[in-house]
C-alpha cells in the first residue's frame, strides 16, 4: 500500500465508529444497555487508536480530502455524549425532572464544548472535562447510585467543561503516560468486562473501573497543583 492509501484506510477505520454507534443506538431503544456498552466500548477503542494512526500517516497531508478532525468530532459527540445521555434517561437511572435536565445540558453544553477552539492545552491535555459522558453513565449503571449523586455529578462535570480545569489525554499528555495510558487501557477492559457481566455487582471489574475512573478524572488537575497552570 502507499502511504496515500494507508492515510485513507486511517479515515475509514475511524469512520468505523459511526457504525458502532448505531448499533449502540439500536441496542438502547431497546433498553439492552449490556450490548450497547459493549459497542460504544469498541468504538472508544477505535478511537484510541485512530489518533496515533493519524499522525503516524500523516493524513492532513496524504489524504486531505478528507478532514479527520471533523469526523473524529462527528462520531465523538455520537459515542461519548448523545448516545450515553439517552441511556440515562431512558434507563431510570434518572427520570422525570432530572432526567430532563441532564439530556438537556449534557446535549447542549457538549455541543458549544465540541466546537470550542480553546479545548486542548499545550502539552494536548484537554482544557475542562471532555465530555467523555460515556465513561461517567457506564460507572453510574455499575454502581446504580441514588438520582441526586447522578445528578449532582452531571452538574459538576458540565460545569467543569468550562473551566480552566486539565484533564488528561490518554496517547497525547506526554507527563504521567506511563501511568495514563495503562490506566486508560485498564478502563476499556474493565468497561467491557463490566458490560459483559451485565453489571453483575458482585464483579471485580466496577473496583477497576472506579479506580481507573477516578484517576483519569483526577490526574490532570492533580498535574496542575504540582507543575503550575499547565501541569
Amino acid at each position: 500500500m502507499t502511504l496515500a492509501q494507508k492515510a485513507l484506510a486511517v479515515h475509514l477505520f475511524t469512520a468505523t465508529g459511526a457504525v458502532f454507534a448505531m448499533l449502540a443506538m439500536l441496542a438502547a431503544v431497546d433498553s439492552e444497555w449490556s450490548l450497547m456498552f459493549l459497542w460504544l466500548v469498541v468504538a472508544f477503542f477505535v478511537d484510541g487508536v485512530d489518533g496515533p494512526l493519524a499522525r503516524k500517516y500523516d493524513v492532513e497531508t496524504n489524504a486531505p480530502i478528507f478532514d479527520g478532525v471533523l469526523l473524529d468530532l462527528i462520531i465523538d459527540y455520537l459515542t461519548y455524549v448523545f448516545i450515553p445521555a439517552f441511556a440515562l434517561y431512558e434507563s431510570g437511572l434518572m427520570d422525570g425532572w432530572s432526567g430532563w435536565v441532564a439530556i438537556i445540558v449534557i446535549t447542549f453544553a457538549s455541543a458549544m464544548y465540541f466546537c470550542d477552539t480553546r479545548m486542548k492545552t499545550q502539552d494536548y491535555s484537554f482544557k475542562g472535562f471532555p465530555g467523555c459522558w460515556n465513561m461517567l453513565v457506564l460507572v453510574l449503571f455499575a454502581l446504580e447510585p441514588h438520582w441526586l449523586i447522578c445528578l449532582f455529578l452531571v452538574l459538576v462535570l458540565t460545569a467543569a467543561m468550562f473551566l480552566p480545569i486539565k484533564f488528561v489525554h490518554p496517547t497525547r499528555t506526554e507527563r504521567w503516560k506511563t501511568v495514563t495510558l495503562p490506566m486508560a487501557m485498564g478502563w476499556v477492559i474493565f468497561a467491557g468486562w463490566a458490560a459483559w457481566v451485565d453489571f453483575d455487582p458482585q464483579s471485580w471489574a466496577h473496583w477497576g473501573l472506579i479506580v481507573t475512573s477516578v484517576y483519569l478524572l483526577l490526574a490532570g488537575a492533580a498535574q496542575q497543583v504540582m507543575y503550575g497552570k499547565e501541569g
